[in-house]
């Protein structure tokens, strides 16, 4: 089982990574704080200062067409916040 399923790459957390040091994975649900700090820790070689998880809920949209009323949703994911210490970072291009 693989704790950390992909890092998160938008706007607001790469802006984040360069003034506060935080970095955001999409990880299994199940795992807690204390699993996702080893984990990032032996994948990337930093010190891990604190984590926040997210639990994303899905998005229902309905959609109305040519053969009729639509509904979907997306997928539910857990999300975590990683803060690493002070002067280390994770370059997620070099690790994929």
């Amino acid at each position: 089982m693989s704790i950390i399923i992909k890092p998160i790459v938008t706007e607001k957390i790469t802006k984040e990574s360069e003034v506060l040091n935080r970095f955001g994975f999409v990880v299994d649900k199940k795992a807690n704080k204390v699993e996702i700090k080893k984990a990032v820790e032996a994948a990337y070689g930093v010190n891990v200062v604190s984590v926040n998880t997210i639990n994303v809920r899905p998005d229902r949209t309905t959609k109305y067409t040519k053969s009729g009323l639509i509904s979907g949703k997306t997928n539910a994911y857990k999300k975590a916040i990683v803060q690493v210490q002070e002067g280390e970072t994770i370059d997620f291009y070099n690790n994929i």
